[in-house]
């Protein structure tokens, strides 16, 4: 298994398949782009799998989550989810996308073993959408979340970063969407990950602020003691509205800069060039795509990484003033 000094059981895996986008979110790239990893670099569609059995089979991972830049972009997405569905034991599948192109691959992906999906949109507002994301595609997002509902890829989960001045007053407006069609929306703090590394603790939109601005259309009730686990993200239950399971609706915050939640992070991160980061603002990577092209047999690569997590720290250190942030922008780590 994958622990590390602290007692923390690392069993969610995140495995980025690349650093390319098709949005230019402000919060995250320039408009023009980034250099991006040259090919070569990038692990295999069979080093991928390799890794995740690896994961799976000899280090007691769970769940795996793919994730980019954006994985609709990687060729081989089915053929990796359908190889990883197939593996004992079989871990729970999801993908984190933009939803732009997932109307068209929902079906392919549901039938190759994917279990759920989380979109980010941070409004559904046209014109905010446009100037947040430097691209007019919002009704392919919302063609993509439709198409992951009709296909059970549920719970469908919808990822929000809140701006201020931007988009950090549509709050309500965007919960009140998410609770008519069924969506589990979540807001994310926005994080130091930025390529510009643009990011002002001073300005970014708290959790605190977030809840007051739910507060003012919706009732909501913290969910009860225990059911969080290591779950990143608060929930609270919105009074009057039925989830798409038939339970109350909810609604979460992951509050990564005001609360972090080191002290439960169950997780461990792949990039898209086979680097083992045991935490998102790491400054060190371990190099498993070096060991497998070397020649490393399983056990060799499973010992590699075990090494990398008993090293993790007891925080991220975001909550330090003096807090560096990673060279590596968000796009090329993994969501």
């Amino acid at each position: 298994m994958l622990m590390d000094t602290f007692g923390r059981r690392a069993v969610d895996l995140r495995v980025s398949l690349t650093d390319r986008c098709n949005l230019r979110c402000t919060y995250c790239m320039p408009e023009q782009g980034l250099a991006w990893l040259p090919k070569p670099s990038l692990l295999s569609d069979a080093e991928i799998v390799r890794l995740v059995g690896i994961a799976v089979g000899e280090l007691g991972v769970r769940e795996v989550r793919f994730t980019g830049g954006e994985p609709l972009l990687r060729p081989g997405l089915v053929g990796i989810v359908e190889a990883c569905a197939g593996l004992v034991p079989r871990p729970e599948l999801s993908l984190t996308t933009n939803g732009v192109g997932l109307a068209r691959t929902a079906s392919a992906l549901r039938g190759a073993g994917l279990d759920r999906v989380n979109v980010s949109l941070d409004t559904v507002d046209p014109e905010t959408f446009r100037v947040l994301t430097r691209r007019d595609r919002v009704g392919e997002v919302f063609e993509g979340l439709a198409a992951a509902d009709a296909v059970g890829l549920r719970p469908v989960k919808v990822n929000a970063v809140l701006m201020r001045g931007v988009n950090d007053h549509q709050a309500a407006d965007l919960l009140g969407w998410c609770l008519e069609r069924g969506y589990e929306l979540r807001f994310i703090e926005q994080m130091p990950l930025d390529a510009q590394h643009g990011w002002d603790r001073t300005g970014m939109v708290t959790a605190e602020e977030i809840l007051a601005r739910l507060g003012e259309r919706f009732t909501l009730v913290p969910e009860p003691d225990g059911r969080r686990g290591a779950a990143p993200a608060e929930r609270w239950l919105v009074q009057g509205w039925t989830g798409a399971d038939g339970g109350p609706a909810r609604v979460g915050v992951i509050a990564s800069v005001t609360r972090p939640f080191c002290r439960a992070c169950d997780r461990t991160r792949l990039t898209a060039d086979g680097q083992v980061r045991n935490c998102l603002f790491s400054t060190q990577e371990t190099d498993l795509r070096g060991a497998l092209r070397g020649g490393a047999d399983d056990a060799a690569v499973a010992e590699l990484w075990r090494a990398a997590m008993w090293g993790k720290k007891a925080g991220g250190g975001i909550d330090n003033p003096e807090f560096t942030q990673p060279d590596r922008p968000m796009s090329a780590i993994g969501g």
